[in-house]
């Protein structure tokens, strides 16, 4: 069965980092495109970042380019997403999630197995 867990989340100040965890089990890590996706209170989810099988193709959303960095190890099978100059409307349950595929793609609908989430506070 595949496990998907984040951490890392917590409350920051605007201007402050973060950098989120994900460790995946289960199934052959290093075959599959991963993804880190938030969602506010209200609003639906939505993509933040993704990387694929190998670590060499990032794909972001406009609202974290420049800010948040995905990377991933996968001798440790773990993603990872670096968010710097954190920024009030970032606050939001993080997920990360497991893709069906080895490119990355942003649709939710493109993962499979998705974690509990972890909170991200940013206060101003």
């Amino acid at each position: 069965q595949v496990q998907v867990a984040e951490s890392g989340g917590g409350l920051v100040q605007a201007g402050g980092s973060l950098r989120l965890s994900c460790a995946a089990s289960g199934r052959t890590f290093s075959r599959y495109a991963m993804g880190w996706f938030r969602q506010a209170p209200g609003k639906e989810r939505e993509f933040v970042a993704g990387v694929n099988w190998s670590g060499d193709t990032t794909r972001y959303a406009d609202f974290v380019k420049g800010r948040f960095t995905i990377s991933r190890d996968n001798a440790k099978n773990t993603v990872y997403l670096q968010m710097n100059s954190l920024k009030p409307e970032d606050t939001a349950v993080y997920y990360c999630a497991a893709g069906t595929y080895a490119q990355v793609f942003a649709p939710p609908t493109s993962y499979d197995y998705w974690g509990q989430g972890t909170q991200v506070t940013v206060s101003s």
